[in-house]
């Protein structure tokens, strides 16, 4: 028998933040807790709850890489928001915030276990385009392609035609995970604005980082209890708009559905 377990990496994938600073901590706690040290955002940072800029300020200390989310782009984007709280959202934010959310990249890529893996926050066609839980078999065949969106796959040396067997995502704020044909898809869920579950979610990806060759590798869910009235109580000290529609987000997961951007 072997003397010892072989070495595997461990990474943190967090989503969906959207100003939960409370959601955040309780996040960052579990993973520091777990010994995992490299932490990737797929976006969507603000909006939505009280804490935006403070958000951005503990994504930028512990996440080595956050991708762009559809909230990111039009808060930084659009000095005048179409309703109440976003203009909230972004007024909140300092012009440091600003730039840093418009300098997003669209992707991040990496190989694990011989996996090729890639991060986005909603699909390959951009930060806006939806893909649900409930999918077609093209919409789920289509989040692996290579587009305009995403480039070809770039982390370690494969052919310009080389496209993701594992992709992960956030936007849609409910975890779950699909494999088919070879091809494995999975939603990191809404740290922050969680709506399948009442406590915060991320997802450990688990291998040999940057190994091509094919070793055990595996991807994991947690959910982290917080205290979600803790966070209600700052919104409402803060006067945030929309107070009560957040409030039955985070405490029953009963999307507030109004027309103002989603997810």
């Amino acid at each position: 028998m072997a003397s010892g377990a072989a070495h595997h990496d461990r990474i943190a994938v967090i989503s969906d933040v959207h100003g939960n600073v409370t959601a955040l901590e309780a996040v960052l706690a579990d993973i520091v807790a777990r010994g995992i040290t490299r932490i990737l955002n797929l976006g969507d940072v603000v909006g939505k709850g009280p804490r935006g800029s403070e958000a951005i300020k503990l994504t930028r200390e512990t996440c080595e890489v956050t991708v762009r989310g559809n909230w990111d782009t039009f808060i930084s984007r659009d000095p005048v928001q179409p309703f109440e709280g976003g203009q909230w959202a972004r007024d909140e934010l300092t012009e440091d915030d600003i730039r840093w959310l418009a300098a997003l990249p669209n992707t991040h890529e990496l190989i694990m276990s011989g996996k090729r893996i890639r991060l986005f926050h909603a699909s390959q066609t951009s930060e806006f385009v939806r893909v649900r839980v409930t999918h077609t078999h093209e919409e789920f065949l289509g989040m692996f392609t290579n587009t305009d969106f995403t480039g070809s796959f770039r982390a370690g040396q494969w052919p310009d035609d080389t496209t993701p067997d594992v992709v992960g995502y956030g936007d849609i704020h409910s975890t779950f995970l699909e494999a088919d044909e070879g091809l494995t898809l999975f939603n990191a869920g809404a740290v922050g604005n969680h709506l399948d579950a009442p406590t915060a979610p991320y997802v450990i990806l688990e291998g040999k980082l940057d190994s091509p060759a094919p070793e055990a590798f595996s991807i994991n869910f947690v959910r982290v209890p917080y205290d979600i009235e803790a966070e209600v109580a700052v919104a409402r000290d803060l006067g945030m708009p929309d107070l009560e529609a957040y409030a039955l987000e985070l405490r029953e997961g009963i999307y507030r559905g109004n027309g103002t951007p989603s997810a």
